[in-house]
């Protein structure tokens, strides 16, 4: 099942890849709903990487998900920018996460998630948490650009 959900962020498309590339991001955007803790490497890298990383998931940073590979591939785009979490855990056989970055006509960000998903007899309660989450994730990327990058405010 898939999940697309766009978003502007009123902001230039590199200033938007720069942070997209920060493993800071996907923790701030993420949290409180969902907390990744490093497993493989054991720290996050301050920049993501073409690699694997395994993480472990909770659920408002306390019911435990299971684990999770975050499979990174930076993508060459011709029209803006991509990069592709190729995805997998053993609760979710496939999370192939797509964050696309197009220009807008006014200077800003058009922000789209596109997230294809596998989680056997559980796809279509993780395809609606997905919604959820994605949702929750842009929001926070609005106010996080509304706060001028400044990550020490939740």
């Amino acid at each position: 099942m898939q999940v697309q959900i766009s978003t502007i962020l009123k902001s230039a498309p590199d200033r938007i890849w720069q942070e997209v590339q920060t493993s800071r991001l996907l923790q701030y955007i993420s949290q409180p709903l969902l907390v990744f803790t490093p497993v493989s490497p054991s720290a996050f890298p301050e920049t993501w990487g073409n690699g694997n990383y395994q993480v472990r998931m909770w659920l408002f940073g306390v019911l435990p998900l299971g684990t999770q590979w975050i499979v990174i591939r930076h993508i060459a785009s011709s029209e803006g920018y991509d990069l592709l979490d190729d995805g997998h855990g053993n609760l979710i056989t496939r999370w192939q996460h797509l964050i696309s970055l197009r220009p807008t006509p006014g200077g800003f960000t058009l922000y789209t998630d596109t997230v294809n998903i596998d989680a056997r007899w559980l796809t279509f309660g993780v395809w609606l948490f997905a919604n959820i989450f994605y949702r929750y994730r842009q929001s926070r990327w609005r106010r996080l650009v509304r706060r001028n990058f400044n990550y020490d405010q939740f």
